[in-house]
């Protein structure tokens, strides 16, 4: 009997700006490098170009940006449509890509399916914003990008990947951030294959691997540019 192929990947992405790394995923998806299916992509803003992506790729959107009257949607709104819209779409991972909007700890464990979001910085360091800045005045000589299971802590879940790249003398906080942003370009579709392949598991993500073949988390990607 032939074997049945193994079903894509279920991800549903949220986010809130230009959605480079949604164009990456939806890249690798029609090329047939990437075992999933995005089924959604909730914006929290109007204006967000992802929309656009989403939209040429014929994938389902849903703006939470203003409720009727024209006011901005509160959070508690928000939420409580997405939670809506996600059950609906059914998604194996909900993926944060550029999302700038801070979830309740409620909305993260009522979620229907596991939740990553891309940190640009090497998580536990550098939380919050202004990870580039921080990391140059800081001296680091290293920096990039995590991917970590989202929690009710800000920038706290279990980091699955990370993207690693030295920093150059004459960096600035935007050409740091370029170069990040390439490496994110890489970790987002490498994960998400990760997952896909059972490699890394989002409901039992390993603590000790002293027990497994594979290595410790997170799992790194060195990066030369």
């Amino acid at each position: 009997m032939a074997k049945q192929p193994a079903k894509p990947l279920r991800v549903a992405v949220l986010v809130s700006g230009s959605g480079s790394n949604l164009q990456v995923l939806i890249n690798a998806t029609q090329a047939g490098a990437l075992p999933i299916e995005i089924v959604g992509v909730i914006s929290n803003r109007e204006d967000a170009y992802a929309i656009t992506r989403a939209n040429d790729a014929a994938i389902p959107v849903a703006v939470l940006s203003h409720v009727a009257s024209g006011k901005r949607m509160g959070i508690k709104t928000f939420e409580t449509h997405a939670n809506a819209q996600l059950t609906t779409w059914q998604p194996d991972v909900i993926v944060l890509a550029g999302f700038m909007r801070v979830l309740s700890g409620s909305f993260i464990d009522n979620a229907p399916a596991p939740m990553i979001n891309l940190h640009p910085a090497l998580l536990p360091a550098y939380k919050g914003l202004d990870t580039h800045q921080r990391a140059i005045q800081a001296g680091e000589r290293h920096h990039g990008c995590s991917i970590h299971v989202v929690t009710a802590e800000l920038d706290a879940g279990a980091v699955l990947t990370q993207a690693l790249l030295e920093v150059n003398y004459k960096d600035t906080a935007d050409s740091l951030q370029a170069r990040v942003q390439k490496g994110e370009h890489q970790l987002l579709p490498w994960t998400l294959l990760l997952i896909a392949k059972g490699i890394i598991d989002l409901d039992h993500p390993p603590e000790d691997t002293k027990s497994s073949y594979l290595p410790a988390l997170p799992l790194k990607l060195w990066l030369d540019y």
